[in-house]
This record gives structure tokens, C-alpha cells and sequence, in this order.
């Protein structure tokens, strides 16, 4: 049935148009600690469309291989994966020593295996377009999401719907706003080395998936009342994400000519030295869901990782793994990016954390 109905989106015309009016282009990331400012070739909601339309194809019509594929092999793909993440990763850790895409962001800490887990280079490029950190995350990464619980759909479909829904949602968002990505903290922050490149190989496409498969094995029929109110809240969860991502994005194009919330927002602007001893301007809004906390993007998302293992019922912890990982990771993350965001703008940074005094939770946290 779910591939019926992906069928007739995937083939339709209207849905193929968007091949060529959706956006995309060359895009620019943020300033580099050295100054520098990199340009990409934004194209993630094309390769989505087709490898998807390519696969949905095959299960309906040319039966080259079977739709559950991925499930079927899945140890196989496992080991495969990490061959490819750790191939990855060794090979951005040489060519940082032999040939770096810009020396002047690179960043050797005397400690090899730390070298080697968080990286060295900034931005590992081979040619001019070919970014690691763009494409290991957004295509192997993020596009093996939908791909690996399509397969598990294959499998078992009767019990895959809200999962692959919510699913759907984040990766469709994820790659329509795939230029907003580039101003995250794995593009703008993170140097690239096992972490993000096992991460993105590995990691990320086998547990992000751990719903799904074990669906597979545990099929279970979820109440009216509970199915309703898991989509509420995964529909919740990405509304917050997505307003918040929005305004922050709408709020720097526009450098703060615009309206949040139908007001005029408020912020506090900020200065900083960037490696290259360049002084550079930078406005923190206080407005929107910025003003309610200070990463509430994060809250949107962890109210959508929930969904997702709310959607597996209670019987087994296994499918909430994934919202403890969540968590961790997002919380950590806002106690690492404050910290470096207080190490660059000083006092300007009090001032905003006295404007916004709470991380994720208003009066909470």
C-alpha cells in the first residue's frame, strides 16, 4: 500500500516538476575562523527526488532488484558502511598533511588520534564543488534515511506509516532548506574527521532507522487516540523547528528588516575578531522563538525524535534509544556552541544570555 501511494506522488508529473524549480544553486556558507567564506553547489533535493523516483520505479516496474534489499542485507551494508566511513575519514586525515583545501583553517593539536577522530581540515574539498562535509552528511547520510526504512516499509508495510511520515517530513525539509544547513554547526564549527565521517556513513543511516526495523520484527496496532496524538506532537515538533530555523535565516538576510511575530525584532549586536584579525559585526535576535529560548530549534527537534519512538509503542526501550542519543547530543551541543559563542563575543554574550536566560525549556532549562 505505502508503495502504491509513493508510487503515484513520486511519477506524477506536478511532483517531477519540482526537478526544475526547486531550489537550489550555488549558495555561500559562513565566514571560516581564518575569514574565508566557501561556496556550494546546493543540488540535495534533486539527488533526493531522483535516487527516490529511481527506487519507487524499480519496485513498480522494473524489478531489478527487490525493495527489500536493504533489509535483506543488511549485516552486509553494515560492514560495507563502515569500511566506506573509516576509508573516508583516513583519507581526509592524509590529505590534510599532504594537500589541504585551505591551510589556514586547519587545526593540528599535537594529539594524533584526536586528529584523527575530530579532524583536521575545516572544509576537505577535492576540485572545486566536491565538499566532504556537505555531501557525506546530505546524501550517503541523509538520503540513506528514507531509502533504509522504504525497505523495512517493503518488508513489513502495515505498521510503517507514522514512522515513515515523520521521517518524510524532516528529510523533505531538510533538503529544501539545505542552504540554511550550510550556516549549522557541523558546516560552520566542526572540522571533519571520523566523527562526522563514520558519523555520516555509518551512524546516522543505521541508527536513525532503529524505529523501522524494529517494526519490523515487532509489528504492533497503535490506539486512534495514540497514533493522533504521536502526529500531533511530531507535527508540533517541526512547526517549532522549522519557525525557529525560519526566522533566524529570514532575520540575517533581511540583517534584521523584517517581521517576527508581526513585530519589528529585537536584538543585540555583537563583535568579533576573526582569526585573520579582521573585525567583524554579527546580530543576536531576542525575538521570535529566539526570545522564548535560546535553541528552541532543538526543542522542535527532540519533540520530533519522540514522536518517532512513540510511534514503536512502550513494549521495548530498543526504539528509544534514539531520543536518549538525541537528547545527549542536543544538549551537549547547546552547552558546546554557548560556550564557544561566549569565548568570541565576550560581554556581548552576557548581555544575551541575560536578554534569553533559558537554553531549551523556557523557566526550565
Amino acid at each position: 500500500m505505502l508503495l502504491h501511494i509513493l508510487n503515484h506522488i513520486m511519477l506524477s508529473r506536478t511532483f517531477l516538476l519540482v526537478l526544475f524549480i526547486c531550489v537550489g544553486g550555488v549558495q555561500e556558507g559562513a565566514r571560516t575562523p581564518a575569514g574565508l567564506i566557501n561556496k556550494y553547489e546546493v543540488n540535495g533535493l534533486q539527488c533526493w527526488i531522483i535516487t527516490h523516483v529511481l527506487w519507487v520505479a524499480n519496485a513498480q516496474y522494473f524489478h531489478w532488484f527487490s525493495p527489500t534489499i536493504i533489509i535483506d542485507n543488511w549485516i552486509p551494508l553494515l560492514w560495507c558502511t563502515n569500511i566506506l566511513g573509516y576509508a573516508v575519514s583516513t583519507l581526509a586525515f592524509i590529505k590534510a598533511y599532504l594537500f589541504p583545501t585551505n591551510p589556514e583553517d586547519c587545526k593540528f593539536t599535537g594529539n594524533i588520534f584526536y586528529n584523527y577522530m575530530m579532524g583536521i581540515e575545516f572544509n576537505p574539498r577535492i576540485g572545486k564543488w566536491f565538499d566532504f562535509k556537505l555531501f557525506f552528511n546530505g546524501r550517503p547520510g541523509i538520503v540513506a534515511w528514507t531509502l533504509i526504512n522504504l525497505s523495512y516499509a517493503a518488508k513489513h508495510q502495515q505498521h510503517m506509516f507514522s514512522v515513515l511520515i515523520h521521517i518524510a517530513i524532516y528529510v523533505l525539509d531538510f533538503f529544501w532548506n539545505e542552504a540554511w544547513y550550510l550556516k549549522t554547526i557541523d558546516i560552520c564549527h566542526d572540522h571533519f574527521g571520523w566523527y562526522l565521517g563514520w558519523g555520516d556513513c555509518v551512524w546516522l543511516p543505521f541508527l536513525y532507522t532503529l524505529q523501522g526495523l524494529y517494526l519490523v520484527y515487532n509489528p504492533i496496532q497503535l490506539s486512534t487516540p495514540h497514533a493522533a496524538g504521536v502526529l500531533i506532537l511530531g507535527l508540533v515538533g517541526y512547526y517549532i523547528f522549522r519557525s525557529t530555523n525560519h526566522q533566524k535565516d529570514l532575520f540575517r538576510r533581511t540583517e534584521g528588516n523584517c517581521k517576527i511575530w508581526g513585530k519589528k525584532p529585537t536584538f543585540i549586536e555583537c563583535s568579533y575578531r576573526s582569526a585573520d584579525g579582521g573585525i567583524h559585526k554579527s546580530k543576536l535576535m531576542t525575538s521570535g522563538f529566539w526570545g522564548v529560548a535560546r535553541h528552541m530549534n532543538y526543542t522542535g527537534d527532540l519533540m520530533g525524535s519522540l514522536a518517532y519512538c512513540l510511534a514503536c509503542g512502550g513494549e521495548h526501550l530498543l526504539p528509544y534509544f534514539y531520543i536518549v542519543y538525541m537528547t545527549i547530543l542536543l544538549v551537549h551541543r547547546c552547552i558546546r556552541d554557548e560556550h564557544r559563542c561566549s569565548n568570541k563575543y565576550s560581554k556581548d554574550w552576557v548581555r544575551y544570555t541575560a536578554a534569553v536566560p533559558y537554553r531549551l525549556l523556557p523557566n526550565i532549562f
